[in-house]
């Protein structure tokens, strides 16, 4: 881990940016400002750079760690070393919270997609606010809800729908998602690739064909302009 700078400029404003970072995280921003910053004076800053390891499968895990700013990958590797993409974390997002039920080890990897800025606490911790701030738990069991809803639709659709549509369907979630008919990938081809269950070789073949049916304009590797998406979901 590297820790987050303490020195000047940086270390006056650690605790507005851990406060920032609590509330903008679903199972903590329906608290008062006093349980609030309760639970911002038990955390830590830590700042991680672009492909820096944040935790390897098989290492125990510490407790929950909040993203503040940046983006991280979680992936698993198979027997052969093929990268599975789990899913991408922005912020507001958490990792790390299934050590909160038991002493476990993590059973994947955690990636800075680029710099990014975390909010750590340890499972203790957060245990004992989970007993002292009941609805926190009933939060955090919604989150999980929705993380394993999202998990089986993702299974259910590499099992059932073509590569066209997997990829027709993303990017069609990724304009809903972020309310423009241009669109900027949030992950690499190689990640998408492995978050759809195909290959990046693929992935590029297929939005060359939506490009050359006029349904998509590729303006960079990551910049994508939706053109006709109702054409594109009957791909």
């Amino acid at each position: 881990m590297t820790e987050h700078n303490s020195c000047g400029h940086e270390a006056a404003s650690n605790e507005e940016m851990r406060h920032s970072c609590i509330a903008t995280v679903p199972i903590f921003n329906h608290l008062t400002a006093e349980e609030m910053n309760e639970i911002v004076k038990t955390t830590n800053s830590v700042a991680y750079a672009k492909g820096e390891a944040i935790y390897h499968a098989g290492e125990p895990s510490i407790g929950l760690q909040i993203v503040h700013k940046g983006r991280l990958k979680i992936y698993r590797l198979s027997e052969t070393g093929k990268e599975q993409l789990v899913r991408i974390l922005g912020p507001g997002d958490f990792t790390g919270e299934l050590s909160l039920f038991s002493e476990s080890v993590n059973d994947a990897y955690a990636e800075a997609l680029e710099p990014i800025e975390i909010c750590a606490m340890n499972r203790e911790t957060l245990q004992q606010f989970l007993l002292k701030y009941p609805p926190i738990s009933l939060k955090m069991l919604t989150e999980f809800s929705l993380r394993l809803l999202k998990s089986e639709q993702q299974s259910a659709s590499i099992a059932m729908e073509t590569v066209e549509m997997r990829i027709a369907m993303y990017l069609a979630d990724q304009t809903e998602e972020q309310r423009s008919q241009l669109i900027t990938l949030p992950m690499t081809r190689k990640d998408l690739a492995s978050h759809l269950g195909t290959t990046p070789e693929t992935v590029s073949r297929k939005l060359t064909e939506f490009e050359e049916a006029g349904w998509i304009e590729q303006e960079t590797q990551r910049e994508i302009r939706v053109l006709d998406l109702d054409a594109l979901l009957l791909a």
